[in-house]
Protein backbone atom coordinates (compact mmCIF):
# COMPACT_ATOMS: atom_id res chain seq x y z
CA UNK A 1 0.00 0.00 0.00
CA UNK A 2 1.60 3.44 -0.87
CA UNK A 3 0.88 6.08 1.81
CA UNK A 4 0.83 10.01 0.79
CA UNK A 5 4.14 11.82 1.02
CA UNK A 6 3.21 15.72 2.90
CA UNK A 7 5.57 18.17 1.60
CA UNK A 8 5.88 20.66 4.87
CA UNK A 9 7.43 24.10 4.10
CA UNK A 10 9.35 25.66 6.94
CA UNK A 11 10.97 23.37 9.91
CA UNK A 12 9.80 25.16 13.05
CA UNK A 13 7.81 23.49 15.95
CA UNK A 14 4.53 24.05 14.32
CA UNK A 15 5.94 21.40 11.26
CA UNK A 16 7.52 19.27 14.23
CA UNK A 17 4.15 18.54 16.05
CA UNK A 18 1.93 18.29 12.59
CA UNK A 19 4.63 15.46 11.77
CA UNK A 20 4.60 14.06 14.99
CA UNK A 21 0.58 13.50 14.34
CA UNK A 22 1.37 12.31 11.19
CA UNK A 23 3.11 8.99 12.36
CA UNK A 24 0.13 7.01 13.59
CA UNK A 25 -1.63 7.18 10.48
CA UNK A 26 1.75 6.12 8.74
CA UNK A 27 1.80 9.13 6.73
CA UNK A 28 5.21 10.30 5.09
CA UNK A 29 6.55 13.79 5.38
CA UNK A 30 9.30 15.37 3.36
CA UNK A 31 10.59 18.90 4.56
CA UNK A 32 11.71 22.12 3.25
CA UNK A 33 14.19 23.08 5.98
CA UNK A 34 16.68 26.32 6.49
CA UNK A 35 19.47 24.73 8.85
CA UNK A 36 19.70 21.09 9.56
CA UNK A 37 18.80 21.93 13.11
CA UNK A 38 15.50 23.68 13.00
CA UNK A 39 12.89 21.95 15.30
CA UNK A 40 11.36 19.41 12.70
CA UNK A 41 14.81 19.22 10.84
CA UNK A 42 15.68 17.21 13.60
CA UNK A 43 13.19 14.85 13.73
CA UNK A 44 11.60 14.66 9.92
CA UNK A 45 13.69 11.68 7.79
CA UNK A 46 13.59 13.47 4.99
CA UNK A 47 15.09 17.02 4.67
CA UNK A 48 15.56 19.17 2.43
CA UNK A 49 17.44 22.53 3.32
CA UNK A 50 17.14 25.34 1.31
CA UNK A 51 15.03 28.56 0.65
CA UNK A 52 11.52 28.90 0.74
CA UNK A 53 11.55 32.05 -1.25
CA UNK A 54 13.51 30.62 -4.37
CA UNK A 55 11.09 29.34 -6.78
CA UNK A 56 13.47 26.65 -8.47
CA UNK A 57 13.83 25.30 -4.86
CA UNK A 58 10.37 25.17 -4.48
CA UNK A 59 9.62 23.08 -7.75
CA UNK A 60 12.29 20.48 -6.59
CA UNK A 61 11.24 20.14 -3.19
CA UNK A 62 7.63 19.51 -4.44
CA UNK A 63 8.69 16.53 -6.76
CA UNK A 64 7.22 13.34 -5.12
CA UNK A 65 5.00 15.07 -3.05
CA UNK A 66 0.95 14.57 -3.19
CA UNK A 67 0.68 17.94 -1.42
CA UNK A 68 2.50 20.98 -0.16
CA UNK A 69 1.51 22.55 3.18
CA UNK A 70 2.82 25.00 5.70
CA UNK A 71 4.45 25.55 9.38
CA UNK A 72 4.43 29.89 8.26
CA UNK A 73 2.92 32.29 5.92
CA UNK A 74 6.26 33.90 4.27
CA UNK A 75 6.46 31.83 0.98
CA UNK A 76 5.50 34.17 -2.01
CA UNK A 77 2.09 34.07 -3.19
CA UNK A 78 3.18 33.69 -7.12
CA UNK A 79 5.62 30.68 -6.18
CA UNK A 80 2.68 28.87 -4.66
CA UNK A 81 0.54 29.76 -8.07
CA UNK A 82 3.63 28.50 -10.16
CA UNK A 83 3.57 25.03 -7.96
CA UNK A 84 -0.36 24.83 -8.81
CA UNK A 85 0.42 25.17 -12.07
CA UNK A 86 2.44 22.51 -12.23
CA UNK A 87 -0.47 20.11 -10.76
CA UNK A 88 1.14 20.18 -6.96
CA UNK A 89 -1.72 20.73 -4.45
CA UNK A 90 -1.20 23.60 -2.60
CA UNK A 91 -3.58 23.71 0.95
CA UNK A 92 -4.23 26.17 2.05
CA UNK A 93 -4.08 27.57 -1.51
CA UNK A 94 -2.88 31.20 -2.34
CA UNK A 95 -5.43 32.60 -2.78
CA UNK A 96 -6.81 31.96 0.71
CA UNK A 97 -3.18 32.05 2.23
CA UNK A 98 -2.68 36.00 1.04
CA UNK A 99 -5.31 36.64 3.44
CA UNK A 100 -3.11 35.37 6.29
CA UNK A 101 0.61 36.88 4.21
CA UNK A 102 -0.87 40.20 4.02
CA UNK A 103 -2.98 42.34 6.36
CA UNK A 104 -4.12 44.79 4.40
CA UNK A 105 -6.14 42.38 1.81
CA UNK A 106 -6.76 40.54 4.87
CA UNK A 107 -9.11 43.54 5.88
CA UNK A 108 -10.11 44.56 2.85
CA UNK A 109 -11.77 41.27 2.37
CA UNK A 110 -13.36 40.88 5.84
CA UNK A 111 -14.80 44.09 5.05
CA UNK A 112 -16.56 42.58 2.25
CA UNK A 113 -17.86 39.41 3.83
CA UNK A 114 -19.18 41.71 6.89
CA UNK A 115 -16.87 40.30 9.16
CA UNK A 116 -16.63 42.34 12.32
CA UNK A 117 -13.27 44.10 12.51
CA UNK A 118 -11.75 47.01 14.37
CA UNK A 119 -11.51 50.51 12.29
CA UNK A 120 -9.02 50.21 9.67
CA UNK A 121 -6.96 52.01 7.10
CA UNK A 122 -3.97 52.01 5.16
CA UNK A 123 -1.86 55.51 5.56
CA UNK A 124 1.01 56.28 3.70
CA UNK A 125 2.90 58.29 7.10
CA UNK A 126 2.64 59.99 10.07
CA UNK A 127 0.41 62.70 9.28
CA UNK A 128 -1.72 60.44 7.63
CA UNK A 129 -1.52 58.06 10.49
CA UNK A 130 -2.56 61.14 12.86
CA UNK A 131 -5.61 61.91 10.45
CA UNK A 132 -6.47 58.43 11.03
CA UNK A 133 -6.48 58.58 15.00
CA UNK A 134 -8.66 61.30 14.43
CA UNK A 135 -11.41 59.72 12.50
CA UNK A 136 -11.10 57.17 15.08
CA UNK A 137 -11.21 58.47 18.42
CA UNK A 138 -8.18 60.03 18.59
CA UNK A 139 -4.88 58.57 19.97
CA UNK A 140 -3.71 55.50 20.52
CA UNK A 141 -3.61 53.55 17.25
CA UNK A 142 -2.32 50.66 16.36
CA UNK A 143 -0.02 50.88 13.48
CA UNK A 144 1.41 47.37 11.70
CA UNK A 145 3.43 46.47 8.78
CA UNK A 146 0.70 44.50 6.61
CA UNK A 147 3.54 41.21 5.78
CA UNK A 148 6.12 40.25 8.05
CA UNK A 149 4.94 40.40 11.87
CA UNK A 150 4.18 38.07 14.27
CA UNK A 151 4.55 37.60 18.28
CA UNK A 152 4.39 41.19 19.41
CA UNK A 153 6.78 41.86 15.94
CA UNK A 154 5.63 44.52 13.64
CA UNK A 155 3.49 46.17 15.35
CA UNK A 156 3.43 49.45 17.51
CA UNK A 157 0.99 51.20 19.67
CA UNK A 158 1.20 54.68 18.48
CA UNK A 159 0.54 57.96 20.93
CA UNK A 160 0.94 60.86 19.05
CA UNK A 161 2.03 61.77 15.25
CA UNK A 162 5.78 61.84 16.20
CA UNK A 163 5.45 58.49 17.45
CA UNK A 164 4.70 57.04 14.14
CA UNK A 165 7.65 57.31 12.13
CA UNK A 166 8.98 53.59 12.96
CA UNK A 167 6.21 51.84 11.26
CA UNK A 168 7.10 53.52 7.84
CA UNK A 169 11.05 52.59 7.87
CA UNK A 170 10.33 49.01 7.04
CA UNK A 171 9.40 50.44 3.68
CA UNK A 172 6.19 48.31 3.34
CA UNK A 173 2.68 49.22 3.49
CA UNK A 174 1.55 50.46 7.02
CA UNK A 175 -1.99 49.36 8.29
CA UNK A 176 -3.42 51.62 11.21
CA UNK A 177 -6.49 50.06 13.12
CA UNK A 178 -7.64 51.95 15.84
CA UNK A 179 -6.81 50.78 19.88
CA UNK A 180 -9.80 48.59 21.19
CA UNK A 181 -10.87 48.61 24.29
CA UNK A 182 -11.33 44.73 25.37
CA UNK A 183 -11.96 42.97 27.84
CA UNK A 184 -9.46 39.85 26.73
CA UNK A 185 -8.59 37.59 23.58
CA UNK A 186 -10.17 35.30 22.41
CA UNK A 187 -9.27 32.45 19.97
CA UNK A 188 -11.66 30.51 17.46
CA UNK A 189 -10.02 27.53 16.01
CA UNK A 190 -11.83 25.64 12.86
CA UNK A 191 -10.15 23.09 10.42
CA UNK A 192 -11.83 22.46 7.00
CA UNK A 193 -11.43 20.41 4.00
CA UNK A 194 -11.14 20.65 0.30
CA UNK A 195 -14.78 19.39 -0.11
CA UNK A 196 -15.97 21.86 2.93
CA UNK A 197 -16.69 19.54 5.68
CA UNK A 198 -15.36 21.70 8.35
CA UNK A 199 -14.97 21.21 12.79
CA UNK A 200 -14.88 24.13 15.41
CA UNK A 201 -12.82 23.82 18.46
CA UNK A 202 -14.04 25.09 21.73
CA UNK A 203 -13.67 29.25 21.73
CA UNK A 204 -10.37 29.61 24.31
CA UNK A 205 -8.93 32.81 25.91
CA UNK A 206 -5.67 33.29 24.86
CA UNK A 207 -3.37 35.41 27.56
CA UNK A 208 -0.41 37.67 26.04
CA UNK A 209 2.60 38.99 28.01
CA UNK A 210 4.88 41.81 25.87
CA UNK A 211 3.14 40.54 22.46
CA UNK A 212 3.77 36.89 22.86
CA UNK A 213 1.35 34.53 24.08
CA UNK A 214 1.67 32.83 27.18
CA UNK A 215 -1.54 31.07 28.40
CA UNK A 216 -4.34 29.62 26.96
CA UNK A 217 -7.56 28.23 28.25
CA UNK A 218 -9.72 26.04 27.13
CA UNK A 219 -13.03 26.46 26.75
CA UNK A 220 -12.75 30.41 27.44
CA UNK A 221 -13.81 30.96 31.20
CA UNK A 222 -17.32 32.35 31.56
CA UNK A 223 -17.64 33.63 28.00
CA UNK A 224 -21.33 33.38 27.15
CA UNK A 225 -22.80 30.72 24.84
CA UNK A 226 -24.45 32.33 22.97
CA UNK A 227 -21.00 34.56 21.77
CA UNK A 228 -19.03 32.13 21.80
CA UNK A 229 -21.07 30.34 18.90
CA UNK A 230 -20.64 33.98 17.46
CA UNK A 231 -17.35 33.06 17.38
CA UNK A 232 -16.90 29.93 15.86
CA UNK A 233 -19.37 30.89 13.00
CA UNK A 234 -17.47 33.66 12.47
CA UNK A 235 -14.56 31.31 11.86
CA UNK A 236 -16.35 28.70 9.71
CA UNK A 237 -17.69 31.39 7.58
CA UNK A 238 -14.61 33.36 7.37
CA UNK A 239 -12.97 29.37 6.34
CA UNK A 240 -15.77 29.33 3.50
CA UNK A 241 -15.58 32.80 1.77
CA UNK A 242 -12.11 32.47 1.76
CA UNK A 243 -12.15 28.71 0.76
CA UNK A 244 -9.53 27.93 3.26
CA UNK A 245 -7.96 23.99 3.36
CA UNK A 246 -6.17 22.74 6.74
CA UNK A 247 -6.58 24.77 10.12
CA UNK A 248 -7.34 28.08 10.73
CA UNK A 249 -6.98 30.37 13.87
CA UNK A 250 -8.99 33.83 14.18
CA UNK A 251 -7.86 35.63 16.65
CA UNK A 252 -10.75 37.59 18.24
CA UNK A 253 -11.33 40.62 20.76
CA UNK A 254 -13.96 40.36 23.08
CA UNK A 255 -14.89 44.31 23.68
CA UNK A 256 -16.00 45.63 26.76
CA UNK A 257 -19.48 46.31 25.43
CA UNK A 258 -20.08 42.62 24.17
CA UNK A 259 -19.09 42.48 21.12
CA UNK A 260 -16.17 40.12 18.94
CA UNK A 261 -14.19 41.88 16.94
CA UNK A 262 -11.53 40.05 14.33
CA UNK A 263 -7.81 40.61 15.17
CA UNK A 264 -5.69 38.03 13.31
CA UNK A 265 -6.10 35.10 10.97
CA UNK A 266 -3.19 32.11 10.70
CA UNK A 267 -3.79 29.71 8.21
CA UNK A 268 -1.86 26.84 9.65
CA UNK A 269 -1.58 25.48 13.31
CA UNK A 270 -1.18 28.17 16.12
CA UNK A 271 -0.25 28.57 19.20
CA UNK A 272 -3.94 29.20 20.62
CA UNK A 273 -4.71 25.42 19.88
CA UNK A 274 -1.68 23.56 21.25
CA UNK A 275 -4.23 22.68 23.84
CA UNK A 276 -5.80 20.43 21.67
CA UNK A 277 -2.33 17.80 21.52
CA UNK A 278 -3.70 16.55 24.81
CA UNK A 279 -7.11 18.34 25.54
CA UNK A 280 -8.91 17.58 22.33
CA UNK A 281 -10.17 13.93 21.20
CA UNK A 282 -8.34 14.82 18.00
CA UNK A 283 -5.56 17.43 17.81
CA UNK A 284 -5.30 20.54 15.39
CA UNK A 285 -2.61 19.16 14.07
CA UNK A 286 -3.67 15.49 13.31
CA UNK A 287 -6.60 17.69 11.79
CA UNK A 288 -4.60 19.72 9.64
CA UNK A 289 -3.20 16.89 8.62
CA UNK A 290 -6.41 14.88 7.71
CA UNK A 291 -7.95 18.29 6.21
CA UNK A 292 -4.79 18.78 3.58
CA UNK A 293 -5.05 15.22 2.44
CA UNK A 294 -9.05 15.37 1.98
CA UNK A 295 -9.68 12.36 4.92
CA UNK A 296 -12.40 12.78 7.02
CA UNK A 297 -11.77 15.22 9.67
CA UNK A 298 -11.88 14.11 13.70
CA UNK A 299 -13.72 14.69 16.76
CA UNK A 300 -12.58 18.15 17.84
CA UNK A 301 -14.73 17.98 21.66
CA UNK A 302 -12.02 18.46 24.71
CA UNK A 303 -11.47 15.06 26.96
CA UNK A 304 -11.43 17.18 30.03
CA UNK A 305 -13.73 20.78 31.34
CA UNK A 306 -10.93 22.28 31.65
CA UNK A 307 -7.19 22.31 29.88
CA UNK A 308 -4.33 25.20 30.05
CA UNK A 309 -1.59 26.06 27.42
CA UNK A 310 0.94 27.50 29.38
CA UNK A 311 4.32 28.16 27.09
CA UNK A 312 7.84 27.83 28.40
CA UNK A 313 9.71 30.60 27.25
CA UNK A 314 13.68 30.73 27.16
CA UNK A 315 15.62 32.52 30.10
CA UNK A 316 18.74 32.52 32.25
CA UNK A 317 18.31 28.61 32.76
CA UNK A 318 19.49 26.63 29.85
CA UNK A 319 19.42 22.99 30.93
CA UNK A 320 15.50 22.69 31.00
CA UNK A 321 15.60 18.89 31.39
CA UNK A 322 16.84 18.89 34.81
CA UNK A 323 13.27 20.93 35.68
CA UNK A 324 11.72 17.19 34.21
CA UNK A 325 12.39 15.55 37.72
CA UNK A 326 10.32 18.08 39.83
CA UNK A 327 7.67 19.02 37.27
CA UNK A 328 7.10 15.10 36.50
CA UNK A 329 7.22 13.67 40.01
CA UNK A 330 5.11 16.81 40.90
CA UNK A 331 2.61 16.81 38.44
CA UNK A 332 2.43 12.78 36.71
CA UNK A 333 -0.88 14.19 34.73
CA UNK A 334 1.65 17.25 33.34
CA UNK A 335 2.48 16.98 29.57
CA UNK A 336 5.71 18.40 28.24
CA UNK A 337 6.34 19.43 24.78
CA UNK A 338 9.66 20.57 23.79
CA UNK A 339 10.71 21.96 20.50
CA UNK A 340 14.80 20.95 20.68
CA UNK A 341 15.68 24.53 20.40
CA UNK A 342 18.37 26.23 21.77
CA UNK A 343 17.20 28.40 25.04
CA UNK A 344 17.36 31.97 24.47
CA UNK A 345 15.71 34.60 26.61
CA UNK A 346 12.04 35.60 25.22
CA UNK A 347 12.54 32.58 22.95
CA UNK A 348 9.41 29.99 22.74
CA UNK A 349 11.61 26.20 22.99
CA UNK A 350 8.05 24.36 24.63
CA UNK A 351 4.65 24.22 26.27
CA UNK A 352 2.90 22.33 28.44
CA UNK A 353 -0.52 21.45 28.98
CA UNK A 354 -2.16 20.31 31.94
CA UNK A 355 -6.02 19.34 32.51
CA UNK A 356 -9.08 18.86 34.91
CA UNK A 357 -12.27 19.33 36.60
CA UNK A 358 -11.12 22.11 38.57
CA UNK A 359 -9.87 25.37 36.84
CA UNK A 360 -7.92 27.27 39.38
CA UNK A 361 -5.88 23.57 39.69
CA UNK A 362 -5.12 22.78 36.43
CA UNK A 363 -4.23 26.77 35.51
CA UNK A 364 -2.08 26.48 38.87
CA UNK A 365 0.03 23.27 37.74
CA UNK A 366 0.64 24.51 34.02
CA UNK A 367 2.20 28.31 35.46
CA UNK A 368 4.24 26.09 38.03
CA UNK A 369 5.50 24.19 35.38
CA UNK A 370 6.20 26.42 32.52
CA UNK A 371 7.88 28.82 35.41
CA UNK A 372 10.24 25.73 36.54
CA UNK A 373 11.14 24.66 33.94
CA UNK A 374 12.26 28.09 32.76
CA UNK A 375 14.20 28.72 35.84
CA UNK A 376 11.28 31.78 37.22
CA UNK A 377 10.72 29.08 40.24
CA UNK A 378 12.69 26.80 41.80
CA UNK A 379 10.52 25.11 44.05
Amino acid sequence: MTFPVVGMVGGGQLARMTHEAGIPLGLKFKLLSDTPQDSAAQVVSEVVIGDYRDLDTLRAFARGCDVITFDHEHVPTEHLRALEADGIPVRPGPDALVHAQDKGVMRARLAEIGAPCPRNRIVSDPADAAAFAEEAGGFPVILKTVRGGYDGKGVWVVRSEADAADPFRAGVPVLAEEKVDFVRELAANIVRSPHGQAVAYPVVESIQVDGVCDTVIAPAPELDETLAGEAQQLALRIAAELDVVGHLAVELFETRDGRILVNELAMRPHNSGHWTQDGAITSQFANHVRAVLDLPLGDPRPRAPWTVMCNVLGGDYPDMYQGYLHCMARDPQLKIHMYGKDVKPGRKVGHVNTYGDDLADVRERARHAADYLRGTITE
